[in-house]
């Protein structure tokens, strides 16, 4: 791999690249402008992971980022998975880039970059628990200790301007938790993800974004490690 550059920001070209894939999604088109993703985009990807990943592992010890760019590593696949979808379309239109804290990357909980065409994301926890990490996050949940730890970093969470959580929840208690415990809604959830107020393509075009991501990700610092505590009773 060449040496990674510093990173400078995603220049205009990279969502201009989203923009036109938008509207040419197919393996014709891809193939005339691969280049073109790989310059505006993968490239300047690359650089953020290495730029952020080590801020962040100055703070969060435990965080690991991957160089790969073949799906394995911390940058996602632009080829979307067809085989079960109606919609055949065969790139996506986004870039995702995740940095996580456990033992490997599929199941631990991190942070994730998220961008389009029209800004980006910057989140942690979970869409949706993995079935493992499900019942750990059940059982930290429900006792007293725990759980009000998780609600009251939840709280803290949303007096930032623009920072919330959410995710789909059940519509009851699941079974084998006391319907009446106090903390129910947080039980409820089958996913628990946080996130900061979105990015605008500004912020996205500089250097300074690292700097960006790396603040969002300090305040989401106190949901990541209960997070973090909350796997680790995971055999």
């Amino acid at each position: 791999m060449d040496e990674i550059k510093a990173f400078e920001g995603f220049p205009e070209e990279g969502f201009r690249f989203f923009r036109e894939l938008a509207v040419n999604n197919n393996r014709e088109w891809f193939a005339e402008h691969k280049q073109e993703y790989i310059e505006f985009l993968q490239t300047p990807a690359l650089s953020l992971v290495v730029e952020l990943g080590e801020r962040l592992k100055s703070e969060f010890l435990g965080i690991a980022y991957d160089l790969r760019t073949n799906g394995a590593g911390s940058i996602m696949r632009i080829y979307r998975d067809i085989r079960f979808s109606k919609d055949k379309t065969p790139y996506k239109t986004h870039i995702g880039i995740n940095f996580w804290e456990g033992p490997q990357k599929k199941g631990s909980p991190g942070f994730h970059f998220f961008m389009d065409a029209e800004g980006a994301g910057f989140y942690g926890g979970y869409h949706v628990f993995p079935k493992a990490t499900l019942t750990a996050y059940r059982e930290s949940v429900a006792s007293e200790r725990s759980g009000e730890k998780l609600r009251k970093a939840l709280d803290e969470l949303v007096k930032n301007k623009g920072f919330e959580y959410g995710g789909e929840q059940l519509k009851r208690v699941p079974p084998g938790y006391d319907k009446e415990n106090p903390r129910g809604d947080l039980l409820r959830y089958k996913g628990l993800w946080i996130n900061s107020s979105k990015l605008d393509l500004n912020a996205l075009s500089s250097p300074s974004l690292v700097d960006t991501c790396a603040a969002n990700a300090h305040i989401m610092g106190p949901v990541h490690r209960w997070f973090v505590e909350a796997n680790q009773s995971i055999s």
